[in-house]
C-alpha cells in the first residue's frame, strides 16, 4: 500500500494508468465469470452485463448504509 502511495506522489499519471488498467482487467474478469455462470441457461448476450451491474449496485448500497 505504501508502494501505490508513493507512485501517486511521485508519478501521477503512471498510478492512474495503473489504477484504470486494474478496474477494467477486474470488471473484464468478473463478466467472463458470470457468462460462465449464465451461459447454459441461454440468456441473452447482455445479461452477464446486467449481473455484474446489480451486483456492483448492490455492493455499493450496502457500503453507503454502514
Amino acid at each position: 500500500m505504501e508502494m501505490l502511495r508513493r507512485l501517486q506522489a511521485e508519478r501521477p499519471l503512471v498510478f492512474w494508468l495503473v489504477l484504470l488498467v486494474g478496474f477494467w482487467v477486474a470488471f473484464r474478469l468478473l463478466i467472463f465469470v458470470a457468462e460462465l455462470i449464465l451461459g447454459p441457461f441461454g440468456l441473452p448476450g447482455w445479461a452477464p452485463l446486467a449481473l455484474v451491474l446489480v451486483g456492483l449496485v448492490v455492493v455499493a448500497r450496502r457500503q453507503d448504509s454502514r
